[in-house]
């Protein structure tokens, strides 16, 4: 069975419903994410986006805000296009800096840091692009989100390559000012192959 790629009105549970399961919900796409992400360089995680991921965070949006009916569609706008679409991969991409001085210092380093992410499959590079309609770095002073939306396409022989089991993927920045890479685990390579079709 291949995964879903779009959210809908009717995947939606009425809101009490889900908060009667949030906790158990919660705990299950905590295990989920774990096998979903990778830590590159000292400040920066890649969160591995499918379906499963897009429908919790639409209903914890839902949850918190309460804007019933309206603000349904606002999220599915807002959170479908995250949903991998059988041959990419989709990524949040954080950077998590806890002292806000530093944050805003290395943040505005990092101007334009939405061109410098890629996956490495073998010898490919496979570079990320922006997720269209989402701000990464600020027109106004050039400095980079906390959280960036990367799409990274793949080729069927790229794909093909990354199924198979032991293969080396690397996760990275060229950026000037984080050139960083980290080896992604296999189990998360296990459970990103799950994306494709």
């Amino acid at each position: 069975m291949s995964p879903k790629r779009s959210l809908t009105r009717a995947d939606i549970l009425p809101p009490e419903q889900y908060a009667r399961e949030r906790g158990e919900r919660r705990r299950r796409i905590a295990a989920l994410k774990r096998v979903r992400r990778v830590e590159v360089g000292p400040f920066a995680t890649f969160y591995f986006e499918n379906y499963e991921t897009m429908w919790q965070q639409v209903h914890e949006m839902l949850h918190i805000e309460k804007g019933g009916e309206e603000q349904i569609a606002d999220e599915l706008r807002a959170y479908n296009p995250l949903i991998p679409q059988g041959s990419e991969l989709v990524a949040t991409v954080m950077f998590e800096i806890d002292d806000e001085a530093r944050r805003k210092t290395v943040l505005a380093r990092l101007s334009g840091i939405e061109r410098h992410m890629f996956l490495q499959v073998g010898d490919e590079r496979i570079r990320g692009r922006a997720d269209e309609g989402r701000e990464n770095t600020r027109a106004e002073d050039g400095k980079a989100s906390s959280v960036q939306f990367a799409h990274f396409p793949f080729t069927a022989e790229q794909k093909a390559r990354f199924r198979a089991p032991g293969t080396q993927v690397l996760v990275g920045f060229d950026h000037p000012n984080y050139g960083h890479l980290a080896v992604m685990p296999e189990a998360v390579r296990a459970a990103l192959a799950e994306d494709f079709d």
